[in-house]
């Protein structure tokens, strides 16, 4: 039996985690920006949410390298998008947590990216 054909046992969506060099760091960071409670932790591997509810996990990868969007060098995998009711305000309080700007932004005016402690790109817009 081929496996277009066979059923797929029942799944759902748990979570995306991102590689860091620092797990703790990252959740800090992410828990206080969407105010999520630590689910688990471990020295490699923290994961952030609420019971029955999706996650971010974040996972120890040695010799990480950050990305360096916008430039190609070491290229974006994925990046979170974010939903905020005020641009500035948002953008305000994610860089006094630790966010950095790139040095250029796309559409500043519609959506803001920003780079979290671990240089992951991420956006907040007010149109999520």
């Amino acid at each position: 039996m081929s496996t277009e054909t066979m059923p797929l046992p029942s799944m759902r969506y748990a979570a995306v985690t991102f590689d860091c060099p620092d797990p703790a760091e990252l959740a800090r960071f992410y828990g206080k920006a969407l105010d999520l409670p630590v689910a688990y932790s471990s020295d490699d591997f923290i994961l952030l949410g609420q019971e029955g509810a999706p996650g971010l996990g974040f996972s120890r990868l040695p010799g990480y390298q950050r990305p360096t969007w916008p430039d190609p060098a070491r290229e974006k995998r994925a990046h979170i998008e974010l939903g905020v009711d005020d641009l500035d305000a948002a953008q305000a309080g994610l860089l006094a947590l630790g966010a950095t700007e790139p040095p250029s932004q796309p559409e500043p005016d519609r959506w803001r990216v920003l780079l979290d402690p671990a240089g992951h790109p991420f956006c907040i817009s007010t149109l999520v």
